[in-house]
């Protein structure tokens, strides 16, 4: 189906429908990508438009670079699914573009990008002294005293080092992760289902996975719980900390906006909507050591810390290590990092959200996209290796 004739219509013929039973899946996710507010609830996440950070244009073709020798950078665009992709050097606009219906001030769902723009939120918070990185979740969510969270810590959370059953199974069609995502608002309900919400979810999150501490092991509900764990903390919305202490004072140029369930909890693990232009100056703060104009805004230490901190082994016995070739990684507080000369700090979302950060050559790469599957093996080692080739290039 092609993208112009979802949701054209008033209304659009059954087929073209865009629903929240099928907004997740190819074609659809399309459309719904850059349209989540009209298909779940959401929180309004506002930047300060008085106070935009500028990004100055300095085009650069890049049309030239080649991935493998072979695929060209539009081909590899193409291959991607890319709905928009933004990249900056020195702070500056060297390429910029978008697909199937985006432009340039159009919010894009981030998907698990969404757990890294947590990660600062918390260093941010871990440094003014309102949240203990060592500190028991049950200190801020007694509720889950009597589930496998039980003697996990803030830090366990943030390193998705939790020994807690939960299979991170995108295309199952049953089980707990569809309960979670019902829980989310993100599924419909079925016929029969009492009402949900994600803080009752984790009543359900009683079996283990191990120890505290062991393994790397990717379960986004550590996410949303560490979003409850902040609220409580600071007894204030996450919607209001991340306009407050992120998006204003970093100069985004669009509000966000994040899903939220029945109840108003936030999906911090998954429904952060930006523009690519937004997403792209996150990356840039992070270059510029957490300030801008010379103002604090991640701390320096806590960025730091994502590019040297984590625990190789533990990511060598993970979820991911295959997904990325057994490549040197670590993850640290919701971020990724590959090793090496220049390490590449990046976040990572399913159906092809990117956020990659090369803080030694001062290269930012933005990119949203709508690929067919969640997880593809193939695309994730193909836009790897194109952002190893772009980082080549402008360098």
């Amino acid at each position: 189906m092609p993208d112009t004739a979802l949701m054209n219509g008033f209304p659009p013929p059954r087929e073209a429908q865009v629903t929240l039973a099928n907004w997740r899946t190819a074609p659809f996710n399309r459309w719904a990508f850059h349209h989540v507010r009209e298909i779940v609830a959401s929180a309004d996440i506002s930047n300060a438009p008085d106070a935009v950070s500028a990004l100055p244009s300095d085009p650069t073709d890049l049309d030239g670079v080649l991935v493998d020798g072979t695929a060209s950078f539009r081909e590899f665009l193409a291959a991607t699914d890319t709905d928009g992709i933004v990249i900056l050097r020195h702070g500056r606009l060297v390429h910029e573009s978008y697909a199937h219906g985006m432009d340039a001030y159009t919010p894009h769902i981030l998907m698990s990008v969404s757990k890294s723009l947590l990660g600062l939120l918390a260093g941010i918070l871990i440094d003014d002294g309102t949240l203990d990185p060592d500190a028991p979740v049950t200190r801020y969510v007694p509720e889950v005293a009597t589930t496998a969270y039980a003697g996990a810590t803030i830090r366990h959370l943030l390193d998705m080092r939790v020994g807690v059953e939960f299979d991170e199974n995108y295309l199952a069609t049953s089980g707990p992760i569809i309960a979670y995502r019902k829980a989310q608002n993100w599924n419909p309900p079925e016929p029969g289902d009492p009402p949900s919400d994600l803080r009752s979810f984790y009543a359900s999150m009683t079996g283990t996975d191990g120890p505290h501490e062991g393994r790397f092991h990717y379960v986004s509900p550590n996410t949303d719980l560490l979003g409850w764990a902040i609220e409580r903390a600071t007894g204030r919305r996450y919607a209001d900390l991340m306009s407050e202490l992120l998006w204003r004072p970093m100069g985004a140029e669009r509000s966000a906006y994040i899903t939220v369930d029945r109840l108003g909890a936030p999906r911090c693990a998954g429904g952060f909507c930006a523009t690519v232009r937004d997403l792209a100056r996150v990356g840039q703060l992070l270059v510029q050591g957490g300030t801008r104009d010379g103002q604090r805004i991640v701390p320096s230490g806590w960025i730091d810390d994502l590019v040297s901190g984590g625990n190789a082994a533990a990511w060598a016995g993970g979820d991911f290590a295959d997904l990325f070739q057994g490549a040197p990684m670590r993850y640290r507080s919701q971020w990724y990092v590959l090793d090496g000369a220049a390490p590449l700090l990046f976040g990572f979302g399913v159906h092809g959200q990117n956020l990659f950060v090369d803080r030694a050559n001062e290269i930012v790469i933005a990119k949203a996209s709508s690929q067919v599957l969640p997880i593809d093996e193939a695309l994730a080692a193909l836009t790897m290796r194109s952002v190893r080739s772009i980082i080549t290039a402008l360098a």
